[in-house]
């Protein structure tokens, strides 16, 4: 797999979170850049990966936590930044961080569905499997080669990466050892995940598997992640899970206002 490694320095950015209205001033921390040549997306792609300040001083290997919308306009810099905070006040312990970036964020992170509200939201949908296996077949394996990693791996994201954090749960749990999925957009394809939930989860979980997800006062969001609540509140497959229901947040602020609580509870065995 051809790769062209690209080394960035800190400096400020302007980033407007999520595309909706909201200015940040975040500081993009030093990361290096990777360009991947996938076959399963058919189309390169760029790859950010921060690495914790111990990474440099030890010859340690550390945990991955993966971004699938880990763009640098989007929510990588200040994930990176939320890391070292906690890092660096012995909360959570040293990860690396990696953001896929996305060419067709919708695409990439919605499943199939042939509803027509959806269609005109996501008029390309269904590419969340090649997006998976762009990750679990090539990226992976990437990330493994050049940095040294443990075989732990936590992913996090919201809205459209939500979703595709709890199918990944639900359909190639083997994947990650901890979600995060902070307000996901669940109503996606007539709420097809809750729904199905129970015939979609894995009998057991054994208890190694961790999911913490968030719900913002949105309603077309909140009334699904409080569905699924319920439903993991009646279930017994050895999920670890916790539920923060966040009225007094909006969508577009629910990802900064939760991202430390959520990262502690989730990456602290």
């Amino acid at each position: 797999m051809k790769k062209i490694i690209v080394f960035l320095f800190i400096g400020t950015l302007i980033v407007n979170s999520q595309n909706r209205g909201v200015v940040h001033n975040d500081l993009i921390p030093d990361h290096d850049t990777l360009i991947i040549s996938s076959k399963a997306l058919n189309e390169d792609r760029v790859v950010n990966i921060w690495t914790p300040p111990s990474y440099n001083e030890s010859t340690d290997s550390f945990p991955v936590l993966y971004m699938p919308d880990g763009g640098i306009k989007k929510d990588f810099s200040h994930i990176a930044n939320t890391l070292a905070k906690l890092i660096k006040q012995n909360k959570i312990p040293p990860y690396i961080l990696v953001g896929i970036e996305n060419t067709e964020r919708r695409r990439d992170l919605s499943g199939p569905t042939e509803i027509e509200y959806d269609l005109k939201i996501v008029p390309n949908p269904g590419g969340s499997t090649n997006f998976r296996n762009f990750i679990k077949n090539e990226l992976f394996e990437e990330i493994n080669t050049k940095y040294r990693t443990e075989n732990k791996r936590a992913i996090i994201g919201e809205s459209a990466a939500g979703i595709f954090i709890i199918e990944t749960l639900l359909l190639d749990n083997d994947m990650f050892d901890y979600y995060i999925a902070i307000d996901p957009a669940l109503w996606y394809n007539e709420q097809y995940l809750v729904k199905n939930f129970e015939s979609l989860a894995k009998e057991n979980y054994e208890q190694k598997k961790k999911l913490w997800f968030a719900g913002s006062n949105t309603v077309e969001i909140s009334a699904h992640t409080r569905e699924l609540n319920k439903k993991l509140e009646n279930l017994n497959i050895g999920l670890i899970w916790k539920y923060s229901d966040e009225p007094k947040e909006q969508h577009h602020t629910i990802f900064r206002a939760t991202k430390e609580k959520a990262l502690i509870w989730t990456l602290n065995d």
